[in-house]
């Protein structure tokens, strides 16, 4: 057997795939994440990439719904609406019109008018009122209600008319009819809407002109009820007003108190001004009390700093302290310079102590005369005191006779009041009920309108541009929360704590335009164009530099010296253990280790169909005695390195052979003849043959397929894999679609393309067609 692998070395660019960026694990091993891993995405990229990966279900979505709304649009009916507008002024709700009760109804009243105003306008009497009006149960335009009324519903009749019909007529008028409320204003808007321009004019001004009539007639008629009323209480209150008058002019004359009343009063006008008087005086004695209190007790030192400083009108006090201040600063001055026998000084202390003398007697002056100050205060006051009381005692006694004076003398007055408002009244009301006035005015007739209202085509066109948006991003979003399998290096990080070993790309066909439109990860894509056993058929792709990647998380995984038996396997099948336990083995192999690749597959093995061998026996017939090593192991002749151990025909019970001891013996005895061994088996959540042979392995690398692993299976693999205590190396998502996930690989792809030249497979031999 030959196998030489031939290099394009055609310079032409066309021939040269265009690589993409790679995963590139770090050098200190397989526990550490790369730094462009670590940094966290952009949440604006992740839900962008979510909708480009999406787009079509987001495209269909806005489609279906744009296209409905563009329907609906088209075939609506076109519906015209007239619009009225009428002012609501405020009116006096004093019908008695009594000047305490004019202009004190606060604003929010005003705006409850307004609302019951709206509620009239939409209420059933009105509308049945204006439907007799205008015969609208007689109307063809008129719409749902088609059966003509026997009777019209508002005038008297014997039979009463069928509830039903009325409630349909009533349900047809308000399903057109708009009343609301101008913000900010005065105005009530009134529209009608109807297929019939004409018909819609004439429901609007209809129904405004019975209401301004409706709302006259019940001015008119609250005006005369009104005047009945007054006219029947009038007759009593002129009875009441004769009876105290009566009363009041035989009390005047029993109690002598004729003219008199609390405002002419002179005791009580006396007794306020005493009140005032003491009131003053208390305050008078108060001060000069206190004056005087402080005045005896002060310091001399600070004497003239009180209020009885203020006091000396003359300053004679003032001007003595001057004077002391000099003397003294000039007896200093003496005594310091001549002694204080010197004759001047003696002068200058006998003058200070004259000045002394006559500050001390004008102090006790200030003191006497603030003494008798206070005591005539103090005898003013006593006298106002005896006077008040005595006045007080004379107002007591007057106020006792006029107290019924001042009952009988009210309700007289009380009595004639109101008789003579009444009576202005019901002049007013006999003048206001002949007028024809309302607070109601018309501001803008309807108008028959030339454009519909509905359908809104640019309205129903942006909603249905922002619902179709709106539901397709919806959609996109709750497709990927329902998507449970593995996309990327995050999602792994998330599932589990182990650590990931690296990414295979996928490898897709060299057509660009394909490339740009497959999204799936699926495992025929896979197969479509590229060889699988990509590290030795095309060596300097991105596939095979990720191998190479992957080979260095290997060999850096353990301290010491590398981890010689390495079980791979998968938690469901087709996941791409095989094809990741191929090509680990060819990059460690070229490197220059003796590597065996063992295929214990052995209920669909894979290993010799992806290396195209023919083997009369292998891993089956090993262990249950049928050959021996040398007749099963199978030498790659262009990776001289590597020897392959294939599975060989399937045994019944592969689980039991897989446990046996001769394989724990043949796994001891590949140690020492191999560098490293790379034992290929069934995914671990199928069958147990790789939870099996794991406690025999140095390490476990896990495979994951992106886009088709599901979250829940590899966390039960990882769970189940460390039941048995494992040494789980890591795991590696094959297949991952690098054109789908803008966001991992774009810092490695400004590179590869630098250092990596995809060759042609056209002119690259296949491992399959050069072994036999």
């Amino acid at each position: 057997m030959s196998l030489q692998p031939r290099r394009n070395n055609s310079n032409n660019s066309d021939d040269v795939e265009a690589l993409e960026p790679i995963d590139l694990l770090p050098v200190n091993g397989p526990q550490s994440i790369h730094p462009y891993f670590a940094q966290q995405q952009n949440p604006i990229l992740h839900y962008w990439h979510i909708l480009w990966k999406r787009k079509w279900v987001v495209l269909a979505t806005f489609a279906i719904v744009f296209a409905l709304s563009v329907i609906a649009t088209l075939n609506a009916t076109r519906l015209y609406q007239a619009t009225s507008k009428v002012a609501i002024f405020p009116e006096n709700s004093n019908v008695l019109g009594f000047k305490d009760m004019e202009n004190s109804a606060p604003d929010y009243e005003y705006e409850a008018t307004l609302e019951t105003q709206v509620a009239i306008l939409r209420s059933d009497a009105l509308a049945l009122k204006v439907i007799e009006a205008m015969r609208l149960h007689q109307d063809p335009r008129f719409a749902t209600v088609k059966q003509v009324l026997p009777e019209s519903p508002l005038q008297p009749s014997s039979m009463q008319p069928d509830p039903a019909q009325a409630a349909g007529l009533l349900g047809a008028f308000r399903g057109g009819l708009t009343v609301q409320l101008v913000p900010s204003s005065r105005l009530i808007q009134v529209s009608y809407t109807h297929p019939d321009p004409r018909f819609a004019t004439e429901v609007t001004n209809t129904l405004v002109k019975t209401f301004i009539e409706e709302n006259f007639k019940t001015k008119y008629e609250a005006v005369t009820q009104t005047s009945e009323w007054l006219s029947r209480e009038l007759a009593d209150l002129q009875l009441k007003v004769q009876t105290a008058e009566e009363k009041l002019v035989r009390y005047q004359k029993d109690h002598s108190i004729l003219g008199v009343d609390e405002k002419q009063n002179i005791v009580t006008a006396k007794l306020d001004e005493l009140n005032k008087e003491l009131t003053a005086a208390q305050t008078d004695r108060i001060e000069k009390e206190a004056d005087y209190k402080l005045a005896m007790a002060a310091d001399p030192a600070s004497f003239t700093k009180t209020t009885i400083g203020e006091r000396n009108a003359s300053g004679l006090l003032d001007k003595l302290r001057e004077k002391e201040a000099e003397l003294a600063t000039q007896y200093a001055q003496a005594t310091t310079q001549f002694g204080s026998g010197y004759p001047k000084v003696t002068e200058l202390s006998n003058q200070l102590k004259q000045v002394r003398e006559a500050i001390d007697a004008e102090k006790t002056k200030m003191r006497d005369r603030l003494r008798d100050e206070y005591l005539a205060a103090l005898q003013r006051e006593d006298l106002l005191a005896s006077a008040f009381n005595q006045q007080k005692q004379e107002a007591n006694h007057l106020n006792e006779s006029a107290i019924e004076y001042s009952v009988l003398k009210r309700d007289a007055e009380t009595n004639r009041q109101l008789y003579q408002d009444l009576l202005q009244k019901l002049k007013e009301a006999g003048v206001s009920a002949g007028l024809r006035s309302s607070n109601i005015r018309v501001v803008d007739i309807a108008r028959t309108p030339t454009y519909p209202i509905a359908p809104n085509a640019q309205r129903n066109l942006v909603l249905g541009f922002l619902l179709g948006l709106s539901l397709g991003i919806g959609l996109a979003l709750v497709l990927e929360s329902f998507d449970t399998t593995v996309r990327n290096m995050d999602e792994l990080s998330e599932i589990s704590t182990l650590p990931a070993l690296g990414t295979i790309p996928l490898q897709l066909a060299n057509n660009d335009v394909l490339r740009k439109r497959l999204t799936s990860t699926s495992l025929d894509i896979e197969r479509a164009g590229l060889p699988t056993l990509v590290t030795y058929e095309r060596p300097k792709s991105e596939a095979a530099e990720a191998y190479r990647a992957l080979r260095t998380s290997i060999l850096l995984s353990s301290f010491g010296a590398p981890p010689k038996v390495i079980l791979v396997t998968s938690a469901m099948p087709q996941e791409g253990k095989t094809t990741i336990s191929a090509n680990s083995a060819l990059v460690l192999a070229q490197r220059g280790s003796r590597v065996l690749l063992v295929d214990a597959d052995l209920r669909r093995p894979g290993v010799e169909k992806l290396f195209g061998l023919r083997p009369r026996g292998g891993l089956s017939t090993l262990i249950s005695g049928s050959d021996k090593v040398e007749d099963v192991l199978l030498q790659f002749p262009q990776v001289p390195n590597l020897w392959i151990l294939p599975a060989g025909p399937i045994p019944p019970q592969p689980a039991e052979l897989l446990g046996s001891a001769v394989m724990k013996d043949h796994i001891a005895r590949w140690r020492n003849e191999f560098d490293h061994v790379i034992i290929d088996t069934p995914p671990c959540l199928s069958v147990t043959d790789a939870v099996l042979l794991s406690p025999e392995a140095d390490r476990v690398i896990l495979v994951a397929r992106a886009g088709q692993t599901t979250k829940p299976a590899l966390r039960r693999a990882c769970d189940l894999l460390l039941q048995v205590n494992a040494r789980v190396m890591g795991i590696v998502l094959n297949a991952f679609n690098i054109h789908s996930a803008h966001g991992y690989y774009y810092y490695g792809g400004r590179y590869s393309n630098y250092y990596y030249h995809e060759e042609s497979p056209e002119d690259k031999p296949t491992a399959a067609s050069k072994v036999s």
